[in-house]
């Protein structure tokens, strides 16, 4: 009988390392713009909605990120310049976030992060693309074990 209990035999370990192995990627290519990784996951949700100002619950939907986590991203953001937040005039409970014309310019400035950070993998597109369909599929897995 094999023992379970081996740290290099745990898939949670697994993509824990791999998960902190890709932020140390990330950390300069978002330094340089002065940006954190999780404020770079706004901007994408932000980015793919463009114009269409989302509620910050919705990002946080999204990103599966609560409203006490998301709100300090959101104000660094605003304070730096790439989003505004406002009340929306329909429901005055919704706060709507959109982007500033220097949050557009910024994913210019980062359109090549994701083929940075792909080479630095040393994975194929082919590779890239099944990893992540696979880790989606246990995400969703385990959200919808979760609600029942």
């Amino acid at each position: 009988m094999t023992d379970g209990l081996v740290l290099r035999r745990q898939v949670c370990f697994a993509l824990y390392a791999a998960s902190r192995a890709l932020t140390d990627v990330y950390r300069p290519l978002l330094d340089a713009v002065g940006l954190t990784y999780p404020q770079y996951l706004v901007l994408l949700v932000l980015w793919e909605r463009d114009g269409a100002a989302p509620a910050v619950s919705e990002i946080g939907a999204e990103l599966r990120l609560d409203s006490g986590t998301l709100s300090p991203l959101l104000k660094r953001l605003e304070e730096a310049g790439f989003v505004r937040r406002r009340r929306s005039t329909r429901d005055e409970r919704r706060v709507e976030v959109e982007l500033t014309d220097a949050g557009r310019a910024l994913r210019d400035r980062l359109a090549d992060v994701p083929a940075r950070v792909a080479v630095s993998t040393g994975l194929t597109e082919a590779d890239l693309v099944a990893l992540r369909d696979t880790l989606t599929r246990v995400t969703e897995t385990i959200h919808r074990q979760k609600e029942q």
